[in-house]
């Protein structure tokens, strides 16, 4: 079909920005900031920016502050100060309440619809002359010379068998001198990036989550604005890392979510069902009587830390935010450090093109080793991966002494071993793991959960979920680990249909898709591979979300 295909109409820009996500709006804001002259134009595969955003969230306005300071004058919407924290160990019938690790006090902190401050800062970026084209998705790099000069949007129309359907709308080329990836966590074109220019050579792998989140509506006499609770311990065994938030914001809402480490090694687990039966808990049970559940998403989230940071440059580029991988998981947050990473990547931009326009902008790596960032994220270093070593209790321990004895300042870093793929052992080896049936009122299943996120995809389109080998669905992920993709996947996107008569096969619902990215992180061989679908399509989170 290629060959037969009209040439792409082209766009120059100074920069283009890929993600309408807090590090790319906080990278296109600061830019026009420094020099009105600069063309920004920001590409979001999203119908709208924000219409992808996940998060918990509780906003840490650091970089906020230094981005926007009168913010509260323009009416950001961070409406509901941080009050209380608290923080649990659960048994499956009992709580008991630990001292909140320092990085977890939250006073100062807003609890927030992260989804709603990523429209604002739309808005802001919007009008200081951003170019905003929400509901495109970046499909291609555009490599000249060894330097990428760009990006492509999508084909819109292309029917499920290649061909151009009568609504086929050819995709545009987006050039720039300068291109920033902001993806977030596990970008299809950032992970294109780190194949071609090898930015992972010599760092750990990056390990990673996924938060699994729902937003409820409560009666007003349960309704505490401002708490803030998070948990370890049950349902999750020891060996397995993971954890619990749940905030009350807004008028009368809950944001609550489940996280679960992806380098787990069952795989008769189930991220969303661990959610599900995690409410039944009769401390959690308490705050969502009475109430209704009005949102549901899914994510991925980067877990390793500075020593899992790839190579941030490559010619004619940067990656930004959660495509590189700045949570600081300790914290619990991320969005401060993506947004200042965005700042960053600008000024070493805006230093670039004022000068002699080098091809690999070296600057952004040494302004983030000089700024609050790489101070924050060395202190934090060895928490994540001290749970890998040492378990649910060695790893609290550790994080303890390496918290308030040595104060981040070890002189050991702990690494980490092994990708999340890697880390399955065989089902016939493994426990099964009984999860209780939902009950439509506490707990869900997927499919109603997806019908709540309004996901919706183009059904006459190529499949974005693709699989490198075929038969290793069957041959490998059925024969060793009876299908884990059916487990781990939040939105039922993967099925295993006749095996009842001898003959499974792997049925791909590629419409449930949530894009929460971990088929492409937990599948084995890495046989699953997501890549971008036709722009708009997803889940259209709401503004609570």
């Amino acid at each position: 079909m290629a060959d037969e295909l009209p040439p792409r109409e082209a766009m120059e820009f100074d920069v283009v920005v890929v993600g309408g996500g807090p590090s790319g709006l906080s990278a296109a804001i600061r830019l026009k900031q420094i020099s009105p002259d600069i063309a920004v134009c920001l590409v979001e595969k999203g119908g709208e920016v924000g219409a992808h955003i996940l998060s918990g969230a509780v906003i840490e306005p650091r970089a906020l502050n230094e981005l926007i300071a009168d913010w509260k004058e323009k009416g950001a919407p961070l409406d509901t100060p941080a009050a209380e924290d608290r923080f649990l160990f659960l048994t499956a019938t009992k709580s008991y309440r630990l001292p909140t690790p320092p990085q977890m006090h939250n006073h100062g902190n807003y609890i927030v619809s992260l989804g709603n401050v990523v429209r604002w800062l739309g808005q802001q970026a919007e009008a200081l002359g951003v170019e905003i084209y929400p509901g495109f998705a970046a499909a291609e790099l555009l490599e000249e010379d060894g330097r990428i000069v760009g990006i492509a949007t999508g084909d819109m129309g292309v029917g499920k068998d290649g061909e151009p359907t009568d609504q086929f709308q050819r995709g545009m080329e987006l050039r720039a001198k300068y291109t920033l990836f902001a993806e977030g966590c596990r970008g299809s074109l950032s992970k294109e990036l780190m194949q071609r220019f090898n930015l992972r050579d010599g760092r750990d792998p990056q390990t990673y989550a996924i938060g699994i989140k729902e937003v409820w509506e409560i009666p007003a006499t349960n309704h505490k604005p401002g708490l803030i609770e998070h948990s370890v311990g049950w349902p999750l065994d020891r060996a397995t890392y993971g954890g619990s938030w749940l905030y009350h914001f807004g008028a009368g809402l809950v944001s609550f979510g489940f996280v679960v480490g992806l380098d787990y090694s069952n795989p008769w687990l189930s991220p969303f069902d661990e959610m599900q039966r995690f409410k039944t808990h009769p401390v959690m049970r308490k705050h969502f009587e009475g109430g209704r559940r009005v949102s549901y998403g899914a994510r991925a989230l980067n877990e390793g830390g500075m020593q899992s940071l790839p190579k941030l440059t490559f010619p004619g580029g940067l990656l930004i935010g959660d495509a590189a991988g700045f949570l600081n998981v300790p914290k619990i947050k991320g969005t401060h450090t993506a947004m200042k990473s965005g700042m960053l990547a600008a000024e070493a931009v805006a230093e670039a093109l004022a000068g002699n326009v080098p091809a690999e902008l070296t600057n952004y790596p040494d302004r983030l080793r000089e700024s609050w960032i790489w101070e924050e994220l060395s202190k934090v270093r060895n928490v994540r991966p001290s749970f890998a070593k040492f378990g649910l209790w060695g790893g609290i321990a550790y994080s303890a002494l390496d918290t308030y004895v040595l104060r981040g300042k070890a002189p050991w870093t702990f690494h980490h071993p092994h990708a999340d793929n890697d880390t399955l052992v065989d089902a016939d080896a493994a426990p099964r793991i009984a999860y209780p049936k939902p009950d439509g009122v506490l707990t869900f299943d997927r499919l109603s959960s997806v019908f709540i996120s309004n996901t919706n995809h183009e059904e006459n389109q190529p499949a974005h979920l693709t699989l490198r080998d075929p038969a290793k669905a069957i041959d490998l992920n059925w024969a060793r680990f009876r299908s884990p993709e059916v487990r781990y996947c939040p939105a039922s996107v993967y099925e295993i249909v006749g095996a009842e008569e001898g003959a499974p096969r792997l049925q791909i619902n590629a419409q449930n898709c949530v894009h929460c990215k971990t088929c492409d992180i937990k599948d084995p061989s890495q046989n699953i591979n997501w890549v971008t679908p036709e722009g708009g399509g997803g889940p259209n989170y709401p503004g609570g979300m």
